[in-house]
This record gives C-alpha cells, sequence and structure tokens, in this order.
C-alpha cells in the first residue's frame, strides 16, 4: 500500500519560499509519478506540479510557473517542491499523491498523503 508523508509547510511572508517533502513508500510500477495538489480556502483541489519518476515529464499549473520547482530524489524516496516568490494566493493545504503519469486533474490521483499547511501572510 503506498504511503506519502507530506512536511514543510508553515508560515512565510510574501516573496518568501518554503520547501516541501513529500516522502513515499509502496510504488508499483503502475505509479511513477507523483504530483502535488492543493485547496485553497473556498476552492477546489487544484493539481499545482507533477514529476515522473525519472524526471522526464513535469507538469505546473500556469500560476506557479516559474515560481515552484518539482524535483525527485529517487534514492531517498522522496519528492520536493521548492516554491519561491510565494503569494498570499499560494495559501492552501498542499498534498502529494500518485499517479501513473503526470495529470493536471487531481481526480487522475490516487490516495493522497495528509496534507501540509502553507500560509503566505504578512
Amino acid at each position: 500500500q503506498v504511503q506519502l508523508v507530506e512536511s514543510g509547510g508553515g508560515l512565510v511572508q510574501p516573496g518568501g519560499s518554503l520547501r516541501l517533502s513529500c516522502a513515499a513508500s509502496g510504488f508499483t510500477l503502475d505509479e511513477d509519478a507523483i504530483g502535488w495538489l492543493r485547496q485553497a480556502p473556498g476552492k477546489e483541489h487544484e493539481g499545482v506540479a507533477c514529476i515522473s519518476i525519472y524526471g522526464v515529464t513535469t507538469y505546473y499549473v500556469d500560476s506557479v510557473k516559474g515560481r515552484f520547482t518539482i524535483s525527485r530524489d529517487n534514492a531517498k524516496n522522496t519528492v520536493y517542491l521548492l516554491m519561491d516568490s510565494l503569494k498570499p494566493e499560494d495559501t492552501a493545504v498542499y498534498y502529494c499523491a500518485v499517479a501513473p503519469i503526470c495529470r493536471s486533474d487531481p481526480r487522475a490521483y490516487g490516495p493522497w498523503g495528509q496534507g501540509t499547511q502553507v500560509t503566505v501572510s504578512s
């Protein structure tokens, strides 16, 4: 059974940075991509970024392109999301989840982790 544990969230001022981590275990060959998803207050879940097992395929939602970077350390079974130039609208609970391939639709992903709160505020 796949297990995903997010960490690294917190409170940061606008323009600041955070790095989220997703520790993963229990993968199968059908689940070679890990995505970061988020739910902002009062909004639906949104696919933020995704990376394939070798990092060849990546996806970023338009609103974070140039600011967020997803990476993967297979030796540590960990996926990271480096978030730079954070904006108040980035405030959300961030989750990682697995999928066969990267997709923008959150519904394409399997079981998610527990989530980590990111709050961007002055």
